[in-house]
């Protein structure tokens, strides 16, 4: 080992992997945030596209409107089912673990 490696387990040692990890960390955000700008820029190309040709005349505001009506009571039916899977799942954990605490 040489003179400028930190000693295992000293404080050198201890404040360079508080640092490794402190830049794995921030490497992981990076790598998040350009998933999510990625993203941004792919939701907002299909945005102008939609916007495009609702302007052009391409596609009536009504129908958008009536296709937003319809995705809006899917996604209310959707929840509602979700929730209700939800319940019924807590329920089967509780008799697991009350079986299991039979045993």
């Amino acid at each position: 080992m040489s003179a400028s490696e930190p000693k295992a387990g000293g404080p050198e040692r201890q404040t360079m992997m508080r640092l490794e990890a402190a830049v794995t960390r921030a490497l992981e955000r990076i790598r998040l945030l350009e998933a999510q700008l990625q993203e941004s820029h792919r939701k907002s190309g299909e945005l102008d596209l939609v916007l495009g040709k609702i302007t052009a005349g391409d596609i009536p505001p009504s129908q958008m409107l009536e296709r937003l009506r319809a995705l809006e009571g899917e996604n209310t039916d959707l929840r509602q089912r979700l929730s209700t899977g939800k319940d019924r799942v807590e329920k089967l954990l509780a008799k697991i673990r009350f079986l299991e605490e039979q045993r």
